[in-house]
């Protein structure tokens, strides 16, 4: 059985659609709403979908991933952002790709709800990066056998990179793959400051990280910039 384990603060406007998605899968599965005290109706969404609702005292994504794995009961795990959607057969991709016992894990092509041909062109690069590098983000649904995950000690507590550094130290551990399916992540993020801009600074946030820069630091420098006044969803959160 493959556990999804969702990380949630306050995804009620896009999490309906993502356990829709998962749930039109016919592999065995099961569902994981990892939730870090959302004040949306996300818990009351995510509760009438079926799925299994855990309250995590942290926020991280690291620390809510990891308290979801302790309470799964499946063999292999999915980690899944609550605004990325699933196909009605990437389960079945996953087992597929998990029958050779040397894959130890992977992720899924990058894609965004997005006609952006700059996002585009940044997920082909990923795509490449993906297969070359053998390391993903978090959006690219990064799934891993129990025994793997378990092996190399989980998630690191991290705010910010801590995707990359798991699925690098996966990758040490046996071959990891990039599917290609229909799993796609919302482009809100990158109509806050623009496609160009965002994607810049993401680029520089990666150089600083593998040159050896704080995670902590990084992270509140972009939580800075995601919560300028002049950013679009700041002031569409603030408007009467």
């Amino acid at each position: 059985m493959i556990s999804i384990i969702i990380p949630t603060l306050n995804e009620a406007e896009l999490l309906p659609g993502t356990l829709n998605r998962v749930q039109a899968n016919r592999a065995p599965h099961e569902i994981l709403v990892v939730d870090g005290g959302s004040t949306d109706e996300t818990v009351a969404l995510a509760n009438a979908s079926g799925a299994r609702v855990i309250s995590s005292a942290q926020t991280r994504r690291a620390a809510q991933m990891n308290l979801g794995t302790r309470m799964a009961r499946g063999d292999i795990f999915l980690f899944l952002h609550g605004d990325t959607w699933t196909g009605p057969d990437t389960l079945k991709q996953i087992e597929n790709a998990l029958r050779q016992s040397a894959v130890a894990g992977g992720g899924f092509a990058r894609r965004f709800q997005s006609r952006s041909r700059l996002l585009r062109l940044t997920c082909l690069l990923g795509e490449w990066r993906s297969r070359c590098f053998r390391w993903f983000y978090g959006d690219q649904g990064i799934f891993v056998r129990r025994t793997i995950f378990e092996r190399v000690g989980g998630f690191q507590d991290m705010p910010l990179f801590e995707d990359v550094d798991f699925s690098r130290r996966m990758a040490r551990q046996g071959r990891v793959v990039t599917l290609r399916s229909e799993v796609v992540s919302s482009a809100r993020r990158f109509a806050a400051r623009g496609a160009l801009m965002t994607t810049a600074s993401d680029v520089w946030l990666t150089v600083r990280y593998f040159a050896g820069a704080d995670p902590k630091r990084l992270a509140a420098e972009r939580k800075w910039h995601e919560s300028r006044p002049d950013n679009p969803l700041v002031k569409q959160r603030v408007s009467p």
